[in-house]
């Protein structure tokens, strides 16, 4: 099978608006969180979530392309042009039908059904709908549009799978490469959560932190204090590639993709699997699809949502498949500074897994200042400040309602 390289990234993301300004922020601690701005939040039990700060679409899109679009494709619009534009890539000259786009949302244009149906009511129940209601609702826009915009003409759709989505997006994307089914492809995932339906619902299932006071100490993954996840927003985009096509046209490459794998809980609607089961064997899977070992894993992004049973179900998956690694494994939750992404979250953390290993840093975990009990002996979670350490092997994870398990591997790049 053909080897399959990252070699372009683009990121939106609550603390840049670009990789570069993301990644040292996200280095730095820098934090996200703060009262929600895009709606009175008042009434709601959580008041808080990590947005982008100053959004205007109109610095990067047109006035049709705004008024034709949900954010969520929005933010997926950017991203991606970030990304294409980082690998270099002149589209002209590559065959058309050999560049796809795979492409990740959870909800969708949440925003526009919200803003239609509230419509809708507001005008007695007249139907009145824009015409970009239905284009601008549903979830496989962003895809469509990214090929739209930039001319591919390859393979193209979209995933859903809850908060597992963008690995789920970057696994296939990584197939398709590796199979010779295509020669690039850009992936990745986009969310545009924080809207009164959305906070709404989430707040009824006492799934988010109420920490309304504190913003900046309310997502705190592992932490005995622990009361529920934040709401983040924004997109991460990669553009992968096939490795032998990337070094002729002499491509800057950041790290190889080398394994993946998804597994179900099968267990709960909701509810991870409380012994971590099907995280455990995702990982495992996804190892032995890279071909490595637990003792080769330097780093992993954990999915730790700050949630009290999520966390100390993927801590379980994690002891029980590297205990016997501790002494070399790095573990750390971004999540604590950019919130949660849904959809995106993978995208953007497999991007922090991918500059891990292009710079030899981690980015550490805020906000851990009383660790839970239920942390295995020996595991090194990297607290506080960024930790400076080579990283051959990184390994993302994703998880999400339903019971998906999505893991991606990544690895620095032997020319």
């Amino acid at each position: 099978m053909n080897r399959v390289v990252i070699t372009g990234l683009g990121a939106l993301t609550p603390i840049g608006e670009n990789v570069e300004m993301f990644w040292q922020n996200l280095v730095n601690g820098v934090n996200g969180a703060a009262r929600i701005t895009r709606f009175k939040p008042d009434k709601f039990r959580t008041q808080i979530a990590c947005e982008i700060k100053h959004y205007d679409a109109s610095k990067w899109l047109d006035k049709a392309e705004i008024k034709r679009t949900d954010q969520f494709t929005q933010f997926a619009l950017i991203a991606a042009d970030q990304a294409i534009a980082d690998a270099a890539l002149d589209l002209s000259v590559l065959d058309a039908y050999e560049v796809g786009v795979i492409w990740g949302s959870g909800q969708g244009g949440m925003l526009t059904f919200e803003e239609q149906v509230k419509e809708y009511a507001s005008s007695g129940f007249t139907p009145r709908f824009s015409p970009f209601f239905v284009p601008k609702l549903i979830a496989n826009m962003a895809s469509g549009l990214i090929s739209i915009r930039h001319g591919l003409k390859g393979i193209n759709y979209t995933t859903v799978s809850a908060c597992a989505t963008s690995n789920t997006a970057i696994m296939d994307a990584f197939n398709y490469i590796r199979w010779g089914k295509a020669k690039v492809m850009i992936t990745g995932g986009s969310e545009a959560p924080i809207t009164e339906a959305s906070i709404g619902g989430f707040c009824a299932m006492k799934a988010m932190t109420t920490r309304n006071e504190e913003a900046h100490l309310a997502c705190r993954p592992f932490d005995r204090g622990r009361d529920g996840f934040l709401m983040g927003e924004g997109a991460g985009a990669l553009v992968l590639e096939e490795y032998e096509h990337a070094v002729s046209r002499g491509a800057n490459i950041y790290a190889e993709i080398v394994g993946a794998a998804m597994t179900a809980d099968a267990y709960h609607m909701t509810a991870t699997h409380p012994e971590g089961e099907g995280a455990y064997m995702a990982m495992k899977f996804a190892l032995k699809d890279a071909n490595l070992l637990p003792e080769d894993v330097d780093y992993l992004n954990a999915h730790a949502t700050s949630t009290p049973v999520g966390d100390m179900s993927e801590l379980k998956a994690i002891d029980r498949l590297f205990k016997n690694n501790f002494d070399r494994l790095k573990v750390s939750a971004t999540k604590s500074m950019t919130g949660h992404l849904l959809g995106a979250a993978g995208a953007i953390e497999a991007i922090a897994c991918i500059l891990a290993i292009r710079d030899s840093v981690i980015p550490p975990t805020i906000n851990l200042t009383d660790p839970d009990e239920s942390i295995p002996d020996g595991l090194q979670i990297v607290k506080s400040k960024a930790l400076p350490q080579d990283v051959q092997v990184a390994m993302s994870n994703t998880f999400g309602f339903g019971g998906h398990n999505g893991i991606a591997v990544f690895k620095k790049v032997k020319l």
